[in-house]
């Protein structure tokens, strides 16, 4: 008789939960069943700015659609909430009522917004105010775009990756936009006061006035006062700073939870060994993740793992990019706290900073911006641990020249998301061909321009037959 498949339940619908389900596809060893809370078949989040700017529809985000999931096997089902997470009958109960049994639970919630504390969002009767926006799904996109044509005026919440999508977005459709950042600096989680004054005047230059040192503390009928005193007339509010991992169903269940659900090299939890967690929920070495290469990785260790192989997550590869237009960045590790020797290049005339950090003759952590031309190459050695030569890291600072474009080679990482190399995307014939065998650009974004490229200078492939 044959063994019954392992009841595989994915509580949550998004870019760390499809993952897993493509790696899962098509073994008859497990049954997968992925809830999703939202209406809508799983989607990019990354990309939600660029719909807000309007190049991209929201039917181009769609990561894998109904019809993927039933063709490989794997039930999908939308607009599935879970409740409460039974541990001792190894079941989720849905706010339906109905219970799912499982033989493994991935918790893959992600992360919730969180209020900043800001007199004035919420209204007596405990709803937003009408000027307020979140930006967190495709929902909340879709009712910041509507509200465009109310106003002409603009202020993000927030300095951070996603703040400057979104100021950037609204930008582009014309509003007239500021940026509020209660750090001395954009992006301070991410780069240094040199990176972030380098920023500032970029934005300053595409027209976007940026306040950073300043807190945003009310919201009044004249706009959104400041703790300076200073007032910004506005008729939107986005709010983009502040973000915590989703853990609610964790706790309930008593599963170990600090900032996100702890977990082990697996991706197991500590608490429970037929429980998972990946993607913005975990919580490895006391660390979270808010990006998409670190989930796609987890992803697929944890399919290894419940593959029975011998596989483990540790946590140091982190690379972060930002997508929006006239603007680029890119953060491989923790370049403002790793150790190590800096080497550092700033421009601030032309809008570039780049900094590396080096160990043992060995990139431990970067941070580029203004300039992503060798943003491959530097990706590539630093996910290698390549040993460097003592004049190397200057001469990867350098630009690359105009006048002698110099070809990526084959092995060189182009979509850092998915772990694509140049090689892989010139073996594409189109680049729906390329998304479909590569999910090169279906991350943050940030490799497409170098993708389309790639593959519109490359032969077309000769049929064999």
């Amino acid at each position: 008789m044959p063994e019954r498949p392992q009841r595989i339940v994915v509580v949550g619908g998004g870019m760390a939960a499809v993952r897993l389900a493509e790696h899962l596809a098509g073994d008859d060893r497990f049954a997968v069943t992925v809830l999703a809370d939202e209406p809508h078949a799983p989607y990019n989040r990354i990309l939600l700015s660029a719909v807000l700017e309007g190049t991209h529809s929201p039917s181009a985000l769609t990561l894998r659609s109904e019809a993927w999931f039933a063709d490989h096997g794997i039930e999908l089902r939308l607009g599935a909430r879970v409740l409460e997470i039974d541990r001792d009958t190894r079941e989720v109960v849905l706010v339906d009522g109905e219970r799912l049994g499982f033989d493994r639970l991935v918790l893959a919630t992600g992360s919730i917004p969180t209020l900043p504390p800001i007199r004035g969002l919420v209204r007596r009767d405990g709803t937003l105010h009408p000027k307020v926006h979140a930006f967190r799904s495709l929902a909340d996109c879709r009712r910041l775009e509507a509200s465009l044509a109310t106003g002409t005026r603009a202020v993000v919440v927030g300095g951070g990756l996603l703040g400057l999508q979104v100021a950037r977005a609204l930008s582009v459709r014309g509003l007239r936009t500021e940026v509020v950042e209660g750090a001395d600096h954009l992006l301070a989680s991410q780069v240094g006061p040199g990176a972030g004054r380098v920023l500032a005047r970029d934005l300053r230059r595409l027209g976007t006035e940026v306040y950073t040192g300043a807190r945003a503390v009310r919201l009044t009928d004249e706009g959104l006062r400041l703790d300076n005193g200073y007032v910004l007339p506005t008729e939107l509010v986005v709010l983009t700073a502040g973000g915590r991992p989703s853990t609610a169903l964790a706790r309930r269940a008593g599963l170990m939870v600090g900032r996100g659900v702890v977990v082990d090299a697996t991706l197991t939890s500590v608490t429970d060994d037929r429980v998972h967690a990946i993607g913005d929920c975990a919580e490895h070495r006391r660390r979270t993740t808010g990006f998409v290469p670190p989930a796609w990785e987890q992803s697929e260790v944890l399919a290894r793992v419940l593959r029975g192989e011998d596989a483990a997550y540790d946590g140091r590869r982190s690379v972060a990019r930002l997508r929006a237009t006239g603007l680029e960045v890119a953060v491989l590790g923790d370049p403002e706290h790793a150790e190590g020797e800096v080497v550092e290049v700033t421009n601030p005339i032309a809008g570039s900073h780049r900094r590396l950090v080096v160990h043992g003759g060995r990139i431990v952590a970067a941070a580029l911006v203004g300039d992503l031309s060798r943003v491959g190459l530097i990706t590539q050695l630093y996910d290698r641990g390549t040993l460097l030569g003592p004049d190397e890291p200057g001469q990867l600072l350098l630009p690359e020249a105009a006048d002698l474009p110099t070809p990526l080679p084959d092995e060189a990482e182009v979509c850092a998301c998915a772990g694509v190399s140049a090689g892989e995307i010139r073996a594409c014939g189109t680049v729906g061909e390329c998304i479909d065998r590569t999910r090169a650009t279906t991350g943050c974004g940030g490799c497409a321009d170098v993708v389309r490229r790639l593959i519109e200078s490359s032969p077309t492939p000769v049929a064999v037959g």
